[in-house]
C-alpha cells in the first residue's frame, strides 16, 4: 500500500475497507492536517499553532464518526451500492486526499503567517478577518476538490448518474454543516487578537461558525457580505457541476 493508492485509488479501492487500508488513510488525512493546522494557528502564537495541529486532525474525526451513519443510510438509500464500511472508507479517503493538498499548501500558509501583520499590531483586525476567509476558502477548496475526486468512484459503483451525483451532493452538504460547526465549537483555530490562546473556549456554543464568517466577509467587502457570498457561490458552483458532466461522461458504467 502507498501514496498513489490514495491519490489515484482504483475503481475496486472501496471493495476492501479493510482494517490496514483504513488505517494507513487515516495516518495520511491526521499527519496533513497536523502540519496545515500548525500553520493556521501560527499567526495567533506558535502555541497555538500546537494546538490547531492537534484539534484539525479531531475536527475531521467526530465529523466523520457523526457522519458516518448518517452517509451510509444516504449510500443505501441513493442505490449506490455502498454499504456502511464501503461509505466511511469513501468518506475518509476524501479527508485523506484533502489533507494531502492543504498539507502541501502548508509551506505556504506559513509565510503568509509568518508575514501577516502581527496580532498586536493596528491593523490585525483587518488582518484576522482576511486571514478567517482566506483558510476557509483554502480548506473549502480542498474539501470540494477531494470530494470531486472521489465522485470518480461514486460514478463506477452507482447504477445510475443521477444516484451518484445525489449522493455527492448529500455527503459534501453533511460534511460541511457539520465540520463547520464542530469546528466552531472547538475553536479557536485562527486565535482573535483581543483574546486569550486557549485550548478550548469558555463559551463553546455561543454563535456559530457561518455567522463568524458572515461577519468577516461583509468586513472585508466593505458591507457587501451579500453579493461577494453569492458570487463566490457561483464561482464553486459552476466548476463542479462541470466536473460531475465530465466525470459521468469519462468513466464507463457498470
Amino acid at each position: 500500500m502507498n501514496l498513489r493508492e490514495v491519490i489515484q485509488p482504483a475503481p475496486d479501492w472501496l471493495d476492501k475497507p479493510s482494517p490496514r487500508r483504513v488505517a494507513f488513510v487515516a495516518l495520511i488525512a491526521c499527519t496533513g492536517l497536523a502540519f496545515y493546522g500548525f500553520t493556521v494557528g501560527f499567526w495567533r502564537d506558535p502555541v497555538m499553532g500546537l494546538y490547531v495541529a492537534i484539534k484539525l486532525p479531531v475536527l475531521i474525526a467526530l465529523t466523520l464518526a457523526c457522519n458516518g451513519l448518517l452517509n451510509g443510510l444516504l449510500g443505501i438509500l441513493l442505490g449506490t451500492g455502498l454499504g456502511f464500511r464501503q461509505s466511511l472508507l469513501a468518506l475518509l479517503t476524501s479527508f485523506a486526499l484533502a489533507a494531502l493538498i492543504l498539507g502541501s499548501l502548508a509551506p505556504i500558509t506559513f509565510f503568509l503567517a509568518w508575514n501577516a501583520p502581527s496580532p498586536e499590531s493596528p491593523g490585525a483586525s483587518a488582518a484576522h478577518s482576511a486571514y478567517l476567509v482566506t483558510h476557509t476558502a483554502l480548506i473549502g477548496f480542498a474539501g470540494i476538490t477531494a470530494n470531486l475526486h472521489l465522485h470518480r468512484l461514486l460514478a463506477v459503483k452507482a447504477p445510475t448518474a443521477m444516484a451518484a451525483t445525489a449522493t455527492l451532493l448529500a455527503w459534501l452538504g453533511g460534511n460541511a454543516f457539520l465540520g463547520a460547526q464542530f469546528s466552531w465549537i472547538l475553536r479557536p483555530f485562527f486565535g482573535t487578537p483581543r483574546l486569550a490562546v486557549q485550548f478550548l473556549r469558555d463559551d463553546p456554543f455561543d454563535g456559530t461558525f457561518h455567522e463568524a464568517v458572515w461577519k468577516a466577509l461583509d468586513q472585508l467587502s466593505g458591507g457587501f457580505g451579500l453579493p461577494a457570498l453569492l458570487l463566490l457561490m457561483i464561482l464553486l458552483t459552476a466548476p463542479i457541476l462541470r466536473t460531475i458532466h465530465k466525470n459521468h461522461q469519462t468513466t464507463p458504467r457498470p
